[in-house]
């Protein structure tokens, strides 16, 4: 195998922090999927499965648990296919509340366990106590792996101490072409501790450059040299390393089509370099962006 090839296998699955599971690059999320069309998104959700876009993530926040009931419609048939993750928010985030969250997230989405369970963002409840909880549930077999959201590199330092090594499987951040603040720390302490980034709202929450932008000129103008467009393009760049994955919403199968696109792309260096000039990474912020 070449080292192309090889690159691009790695671009579409790839080890998933310390956990020893293997998950696609690209990913499906779903906040405020309880907006979208019900019919329409249930079919986004099975074509994202068929194509490989198995990363499936939700929470229990999304629409009050509407998405999670969605989703586990739109999954019937189809679990054994799709690396499931949701979240718990902080205030249910005690021993016992973790258990009963997850347990509730299980019956809407219709299953006996998630592959993936995070505590959404840092809250007031003890750490010990919400990680105790993951502990149980992996130990019962009702998670196969846990981690945190919306941590930045201080947030992680004091869970790690509380978790030990090897135990935070991922910390899910927001992750864009024009927000890349998160490369300044965070990025580099889950990479010197086997924590898997996942990065949420990768096209901007609504905010994709646009066509007319110099910015979207240049992701038109190098998607056009590869035959890509310019959303493929933006999802190459957000998950060039080995631990940098993504899970862009998309509630419509044509979205997720050109999503999926994106798996397997290797962006060259001369590539990387034209987006590194024309999306630099900025400042370095205190704490995570969060919009």
């Amino acid at each position: 195998m070449g080292e192309t090839t090889q690159a691009a296998g790695a671009a579409r699955q790839r080890s998933f922090g310390a956990t020893g599971l293997c998950v696609p690059a690209i990913g499906l999320g779903t906040w405020a999927m309880e907006r979208d069309e019900p019919a329409r998104t249930r079919e986004a959700v099975a074509r994202a499965v068929e194509l490989g876009l198995c990363h499936v993530d939700t929470a229990e926040m999304y629409g009050d648990g509407a998405v999670e009931t969605l989703l586990g419609e739109a999954l019937a048939g189809r679990r054994d296919a799709v690396f499931l993750a949701s979240k718990v928010v902080p205030e249910h985030a005690s021993y016992a509340g973790t258990l009963r969250a997850c347990e509730a997230s299980l019956r809407r989405l219709r299953t006996d366990r998630l592959d993936l369970y995070l505590l959404h963002w840092p809250g007031v409840e003890p750490l010990a106590d919400t990680f105790r909880a993951f502990e149980r549930l992996q130990a019962d077999g009702k998670i196969r792996a846990w981690g945190v959201s919306n941590f930045c590199e201080r947030d992680l330092a004091a869970a790690l101490d509380v978790a030990g090594e090897g135990r935070i499987a991922c910390n899910q951040v927001l992750y864009h072409l024009e927000e890349r603040s998160i490369e300044h720390a965070v990025v580099p302490f889950c990479r010197a501790h086997r924590i898997a980034v996942v990065g949420y709202s990768p096209f901007g929450s609504g905010a994709f450059p646009a066509a007319t932008s110099p910015g979207g000129r240049a992701l038109a103008a190098l998607g056009a040299a590869r035959g890509l467009t310019p959303r493929q393009i933006a999802l190459a760049f957000l998950v060039r390393e080995p631990d940098l994955f993504a899970i862009p919403k998309a509630a419509r199968p044509e979205h997720v089509s050109d999503n999926a696109g994106a798996l397997g792309v290797v962006l060259g260096p001369d590539e990387l370099a034209a987006l590194e000039a024309r999306f630099p990474r900025g400042p370095r912020r205190r704490g995570v962006p969060t919009a």
